[in-house]
């Protein structure tokens, strides 16, 4: 069955017009179907602005319905992921407010972290949304969300979830990773898994200080001694502390 977005007995007026080539300024025909279009004048090729490449981005299929992606689709499509991992988050937690809430947090800091410390956008946004996603299977099976349980648990979980939605092996193996040990360092940590590490820190901290303060001596302490990322200790000094440096 071909996609309805690209079978034409679907397409309404407007499946097919005219955009201004950025190179010449010449009119060039696009169906609403096409990935990128060649100007017949300057030839110049360039992406078809009016294309939604949202299904691109977690379709493995994608490539079979729209041919060969543009190398810029290519290069956005594992960061345009995270958007479908949030969903997938929040339909595997239903009603449970709590942690898709926690899950949400822990992103919002690791997006902030990971432009500053130049890591892997894709994987430390995926693995944000997915690191606790083992919980309810530790609770069921064993009555507790322990971490070795959590660890044992989510992997699983998380490669299925990932799988599904056509990404990467290389990416789907380094979010599994983490989330297989990410309350406990290993002696030697990548880049991601220190900036999920420290995200992840900030928010647990964050929810304790709601249910019991922690003296500021104490905060500090945990702050300098456990975050590994100079963006994660200037985020936790604001959030924590109520330092603007």
């Amino acid at each position: 069955m071909k996609c309805p977005g690209q079978d034409t007995r679907y397409w309404k007026p407007g499946a097919i017009f005219e955009v201004t080539c950025p190179e010449c300024g010449n009119e060039v025909e696009f169906f609403k179907d096409d990935t990128t279009r060649l100007c017949k004048k300057c030839g110049h090729r360039f992406l078809n602005p009016e294309m939604d490449f949202g299904c691109a981005s977690y379709c493995q299929y994608a490539e079979q319905c729209l041919g060969d992606l543009p190398p810029e689709l290519l290069a956005d499509r594992d960061d345009l992921l995270k958007d479908r991992v949030a969903l997938e988050m929040k339909r595997y937690f239903g009603q449970d407010f709590r942690r898709i809430g926690h899950a949400a947090n822990v992103a919002r800091y690791a997006e902030q972290i990971v432009k500053e410390e130049k890591g892997n956008p894709a994987v430390v946004l995926c693995v944000a949304y997915l690191h606790d996603i083992g919980i309810h299977e530790a609770e069921r099976k064993y009555n507790s969300t322990a971490a070795r349980y959590q660890h044992k648990e989510g992997p699983p979980i998380a490669r299925d979830i990932l799988t599904r939605l056509g990404a990467r092996e290389e990416l789907t193996d380094e979010v599994c990773d983490i989330i297989g040990h990410h309350h406990h360092p290993r002696d030697e940590e990548t880049l991601n898994f220190k900036i999920l590490y420290d995200s992840d820190l900030i928010v647990n901290l964050e929810e304790h200080q709601k249910d019991k303060k922690t003296k500021r001596k104490k905060l500090v302490r945990i702050i300098e001694q456990n975050m590994f990322t100079d963006t994660g200790k200037r985020l936790a000094r604001k959030a924590l502390l109520g330092e603007d440096k």
